[in-house]
């Protein structure tokens, strides 16, 4: 049975990468063999070309929202910073804070271009129940919705391991990927961050497909497993959605010889989580699937993906693909050979 410490390994900070390659698929492609248990170094401009006519590729559509809010707090002045969770049914923001002191309900915040937020009540682990006053001076916020105003106030919510969370203004288009759709991320499904409209086009040329689902990520695609054992961690929830329209075209290609090719984790726990009859079905509502080593995979025959975070369920869901041995050397032949790793950095395909 797998521990999470078998899902560690060392890696130098200088392979973290703080910046997008351009063009986006000039990127390298580590290309992962399962049957032969090996790999090849590609560029991520041949994924089509590695591909077969006939396969199909699934994209996750989510749209990145500007979550990041930076201000102050009006009664000390103090610097305050959020993270836009989600809205709730009655108009209230769940936001994760972090500031000096100790706010009360009560009080008030300014952030972004002078928006107001009330803060409500305290939540769980460092969240607040916030109230947006789009009263607040700026005639321009009066009656807009939550996603205008995040795109109004709000920053690129970069990772912090992506110098320090602090984004520049070339990454709210660098940070989003070329078909991204509908808003609702607080962070980006990494591996679609390498398509260019040339590899669309393509893999379209070649007579690949492509469909899109949703999964909108949460800040809890970046927390570390804590625990000993893997299946007493607690995984995230993320809210998903599988049309009857897309399956019924996976499942046409699947009859057809072809292979359903997921662009990312997210693309895959969403697939896997509607197909855990045993076949692919429409889905739409929360996920909390920890796909880990034992795992039987319906919903997918490869994967895109990036080069995880140590501990994390990202690296167990691959590992779980490919085998525990064959990505522990594979990820060590990609710390050798220079690899850019993480969220903006190089990219691996599993067959």
């Amino acid at each position: 049975m797998s521990a999470a410490n078998d899902f560690d390994f060392d890696l130098p900070a200088e392979l973290i990468a703080q910046h997008p390659v351009e063009p986006r698929d000039r990127s390298r492609l580590m290309v992962v063999d399962r049957r032969r248990g090996g790999w090849e170094h590609r560029v991520f401009a041949e994924l089509p070309e590695l591909l077969h006519p006939g396969d199909v590729v699934v994209r996750n559509d989510t749209r990145v929202v500007p979550a990041r809010l930076v201000g102050r707090r009006e009664a000390t002045g103090g610097r305050w910073e959020g993270l836009f969770l989600r809205e709730r049914p009655d108009g209230l923001w769940e936001v994760l804070a972090k500031t000096r002191g100790r706010p009360v309900p009560g009080e008030h915040v300014v952030v972004g271009l002078g928006l107001r937020l009330v803060l409500a009540a305290r939540g769980e682990s460092g969240c607040w129940i916030v109230r947006p006053r789009r009263d607040s001076g700026d005639a321009s916020d009066e009656g807009e919705t939550t996603l205008a105003l995040l795109e109004r106030h709000g920053q690129t919510p970069l990772p912090p391991y992506i110098r320090r969370g602090r984004a520049a203004p070339g990454d709210r288009l660098a940070y989003q990927t070329v078909y991204a759709l509908r808003p609702g991320s607080v962070a980006a499904p990494t591996a679609g961050l390498h398509f260019t409209e040339a590899v669309l086009d393509r893999l379209a040329a070649r007579g690949i497909a492509c469909v899109d689902l949703t999964l909108h990520v949460g800040l809890g695609t970046f927390r570390p497993i804590e625990t000993h054992r893997l299946e007493d961690h607690v995984m995230h929830a993320e809210w998903a959605e599988l049309s009857p329209a897309a399956v019924a075209t996976l499942e046409a290609h699947r009859r057809q010889g072809g292979r359903i090719v997921a662009v990312g984790t997210t693309t895959a726990r969403t697939l896997e989580t509607a197909a855990a009859s045993g076949t692919l079905q429409p889905f739409a509502g929360e996920t909390r699937l920890f796909i880990r080593p034992g795992h039987v995979f319906r919903g997918l025959d490869a994967l895109v993906t990036n080069f995880h975070l140590p501990r994390s369920s990202l690296l167990v869901l691959v590992s779980a693909l490919a085998g525990i041995d064959l990505i522990r050397a594979a990820y060590a032949e990609a710390i050798r050979c220079r690899y850019r790793f993480f969220s903006y950095g190089d990219a691996m395909l599993i067959l």
